[in-house]
């Protein structure tokens, strides 16, 4: 998960790069072209079938893959209109929305504890949309219904049939990005003739998507979705680095405290989703790291533990910075730690 996420945030690098110049459905006709030449040849190698009655005949997957379509195209037309560092915060959202679509589809219950959390979460978006403030921005509700068609990908993914390849389901969702391309060009003009470093830019874009994307399917159809799902949020760091090293991006102080906020709700739901072996008292668990137990390996152990305290350090820096500006806060994911334990 953690290779997929880096991967999508070189991708949607230079996803916006090449939407500086090159209309959004020409990015996605090529880009998905490329990316189904290159895996109908790795599915030719390997003997994977590509057609089939259960793959037609499979729900699932066809509403995996027209989600998908969408999502593709409003996420790429929101890297070109926002700036990336926005777009991959608001990105982080996602696991919020799986949890609504949990309870809505697969009626899944969802206890009061994870509710919180969930609520917390959503807080957070809307510090990094600032409606009613001058700095919002009308395409961000663009990234949120893509968000939306990602979270109902997601979800019908488990569901698919194990006998359904991987690389298959990221071949027919490039197949339909390619189409969502060509439905597109009403909206954002005709094509135009790319330079050798466009085509090299495009030829990325897809040796990185179709790495990111088989990464992903892997991992949500093999892995745990409690466990992996945390694993999410590198993308936010990676997207963030990369947006300030190379385009000199600077996220302002209310994004970052957004992004906090919701990193630390979602921390938070998985520990109330019994990811613990027991319930840990919070000033123990501030003093004394290495004495929490999880159920899951001794590296999953190392892994949480130094989450937790990333967490707990950016909430006390955070906490310092609205204090020297002599600002109540009006809610504060650190004080949410004594509130689950």
């Amino acid at each position: 998960m953690t290779l997929s996420m880096c991967g999508f945030a070189i991708e949607d690098l230079f996803l916006k790069i090449l939407s500086e110049t090159v209309p959004v459905s020409q990015i996605l006709v090529y880009v998905g072209l490329s990316a189904t030449l290159l895996l109908g040849f790795i599915s030719l190698i390997k003997g994977i079938p590509i057609k089939g009655s259960n793959i037609i005949k499979n729900k699932f997957f066809i509403i995996r893959s027209i989600a998908d379509m969408m999502g593709a195209v409003l996420i790429v037309t929101s890297i070109s209109l926002l700036p990336l560092s926005t777009v991959s915060s608001i990105l982080q959202a996602l696991p919020l929305f799986i949890t609504f679509g949990a309870v809505l589809i697969f009626k899944e219950i969802v206890g009061w504890r994870r509710w919180s959390a969930v609520f917390f979460g959503f807080l957070g978006v809307i510090l990094i949309l600032k409606p009613g403030l001058n700095s919002f921005h009308t395409s961000s509700l663009i990234v949120l219904l893509g968000v939306a068609c990602l979270a109902l990908r997601d979800l019908v993914t488990k569901n698919i049939s194990k006998d359904v390849h991987s690389i298959t389901v990221s071949l027919y969702a490039f197949i339909l990005t390619t189409i969502g391309g060509i439905f597109s060009i009403p909206f954002f003009g005709d094509f135009i003739a790319l330079t050798n470093f466009q085509w090299l830019v495009v030829f990325m874009i897809t040796i990185f998507g179709c790495f990111s994307y088989f990464m992903l399917v892997l991992a949500t159809r093999k892995g745990d979705i409690s466990v992996i799902s945390p694993f999410r949020y590198s993308r936010l760091i990676f997207a963030i680095l990369l947006a300030m090293m190379v385009l000199g991006e600077r996220p302002d102080k209310i994004t970052l405290l957004g992004c906090n906020n919701y990193c630390s709700s979602r921390l938070l739901y998985y520990m109330a989703r019994k990811e613990i072996s027991s319930k840990i008292e919070i000033y123990k668990s501030l003093k004394f790291y290495t004495d929490i137990k999880y159920e899951s390996s001794n590296m999953m152990n190392i892994i949480y533990n130094s989450y937790f305290l990333m967490i707990v350090l950016s909430n006390i820096y955070l906490l310092i910075f609205f204090l020297s500006l002599n600002l109540k806060p009006l809610f504060f994911p650190f004080f949410l730690y004594l509130y689950f334990f």
